[in-house]
Parts: C-alpha cells; structure tokens; sequence
C-alpha cells in the first residue's frame, strides 16, 4: 500500500525540481519610453538574469514614468516597491550628498571624459559610497546621458541672453544655482510637467540632451532653438532596492552585478546612436542647433563649483586628472 505513496512523492518531487523555487518578479522602472537606450539596455539585462536563474527571478519593466517621477521612484525603491531603477544622479544628490560632484556644471570636459572617470577607480568608489549610505539602494552600474544643453523659444548665444528666462532645471539646489548663475532664472520641476509649462509659458525653456528633447516632444511645445553650452555631463545610473538585494544569494548577487556591468556598456553603444538619429529627426523637425564659445557659461559657473565642491576638492583634482 506504501508504493503508491512513494511514487507519488517522488514524482511530486520531480516536479517540484521542474519548477523555479521561490519564482519572484522584479519591477523595474524608468522614466523614459519603451525603446529608450536605458529601457531597453535594463529589458536585456532582464532577460540575461532570468535565463541565468532559470526563470527563478523574472523582470517586469515599468517605462514611461508610469509609476511616477523620477523623485517618487527613488522613495519607492527605498521602501522596496521597485526593485530596479534608472535615475538621474539630480534627484539622488539630495538623498546621498556625495554624488554632487558628478553634478557640478562643468566637472567633465566632455562625454569621453566622462566615461574615462565612471568606468575607472572613482566610478566604483562612487558606487560603492551610494551602497554603503543610509539611502537603502545597492548602486550597480552607470548609464550615460551625454550632455545637457539649453533648448529654449529665443535662441541663446551668450549668458546675457538668459536674462530673464525661465529654465526648467531638476530638483536640485545645484541645478537651480547652475542656470541662475547661466544668467537665466532656473525653476525647479518634474520632468513630466515640462511639456505643458513650455507651452504654457509657465518656463521659457529648459535644458536635457537631444534624445531627450525629441522623445518628450518639447521642440513641439515651442523650443525650436538648441544652444550646446554642455554645461551639465551627467551620468545615470543603475540602483537596486537593499530590501531586494538582501533577499538575494551571493551568487545571485554577483550575477547582478555582471549582468549590470553588461548592461552599462550597451547602454553606451545604444545610446551613441540613439543620439545621432534623435538630432537628424530635430533639424528635420526645424529645431536649430547653436554652436558658440561655451567659456562664458564656464567662467559664470565658477562660483557654483567653488560653493558646491569645496567639500571634494581633492576628488575634483583626481578627476581632471583622469585622461
């Protein structure tokens, strides 16, 4: 009468090794839209994780905003209700002081800089401080945004141009700082409002990089005028809830930083060519892109660098130093 029994057992048994132990779903978000460099590069590190896991750990991508801004993301994720996140460095200055230095306006010569200083030593101890702050994200990889220039309705070619201008800046002091000393007006907002505050005239323009400019459609809302001051070089970067990441094995835990390494460098490649396509669609679209004599805008910015980085001043030479 036991054999019965027993068969079933193993049988349930084999079943039960067929299946993911502990299957769980990973939301992961991004303001961005579906097809975005960032969304797409994170889609892919999904994929890679769930095959490596064997369908054990899945993902399930939020893009578009749609779980709110990129301020309520970051509060989301540290209670734990996102578990992957792309954010701006902006809106984590605030929550993890440290990061301000890759904020300052001017701190990168150029994008190649850029890249040179995050994929080298100070990129990791940057991540690493992120991890180890009270912030409750485990930071895992940077993401590249190119550069921030102004877009606006009346051309700009040199700081006195700002006068009177109101620009759109992130929700950061330093970013509010930058465009008043600029000579414009800055004005902090969420990305999501920016659309109907150009049309508006609620803003007279604000400042992002081409891709940006031409997914969100604010050329549409009356910013025909690109003025490439790159004033702001800003990575992004990868962060993970501490809740989700201390549910996870050490071996798990390793895949996601490969997996997130990976997807640093796709990213990269995605978005080099993302970038030249989006500034081909908006010099068809009308939009003019000025080049001027940035050292103006260099020279204004001084003081913002000296009151935002006197706390890293040494990490500020380290930096110019990397080649």
């Amino acid at each position: 009468m036991k054999t019965p029994t027993r068969l079933l057992a193993a049988a349930s048994a084999l079943v039960a090794l067929a299946l993911p132990l502990h299957a769980q779903t990973m939301k992961a978000a991004d303001v961005h839209p579906a097809g975005y460099p960032t969304v797409v590069a994170v889609e892919n590190m999904g994929k890679k994780i769930e095959a490596a896991t064997q369908g054990r750990i899945k993902f399930q991508m939020f893009p578009g905003a749609v779980l709110g801004g990129e301020k309520e993301m970051i509060e989301q994720t540290q209670v734990g209700a996102i578990q992957l996140l792309r954010t701006s460095l902006g809106p984590l200055g605030p929550v993890v002081p440290e990061v301000n230095v890759f904020n300052m306006p001017f701190v990168f010569r150029n994008p190649a800089h850029m890249r040179a200083v995050v994929d080298g030593p100070i990129g990791q101890e940057m991540l690493d401080k992120i991890s180890a702050s009270p912030a409750k994200m485990v930071a895992l990889a940077w993401m590249d945004s190119g550069s921030r220039s102004l877009y606006t309705k009346k051309p700009v070619r040199k700081p006195e141009d700002l006068k009177g201008q109101k620009i759109r800046m992130m929700g950061n002091p330093l970013f509010v700082d930058t465009m008043n000393a600029m000579g414009g007006n800055g004005i902090s907002m969420g990305y999501g409002e920016v659309f109907t505050a150009i049309q508006t005239g609620v803003v007279d323009g604000a400042e992002n990089n081409p891709p940006t400019l031409l997914t969100a459609n604010h050329y549409q809302a009356g910013a025909k005028f690109y003025t490439q001051t790159h004033h702001l070089i800003i990575p992004e970067i990868l962060v993970m809830s501490k809740a989700a990441w201390d549910k996870l094995s050490p071996a798990d835990q390793a895949l996601f930083r490969k997996a997130g390494r990976e997807a640093q460098m796709e990213q990269r490649r995605l978005w080099d060519s993302y970038t030249v396509d989006a500034v081909a669609k908006l010099k068809a679209a009308g939009v003019e892109f000025i080049e001027m004599d940035n050292k103006p805008f260099f020279d204004a910015t001084a003081p913002v660098r000296a009151k935002y980085g006197a706390p890293f001043a040494e990490l500020m030479k380290r930096i110019d130093a990397v080649k």
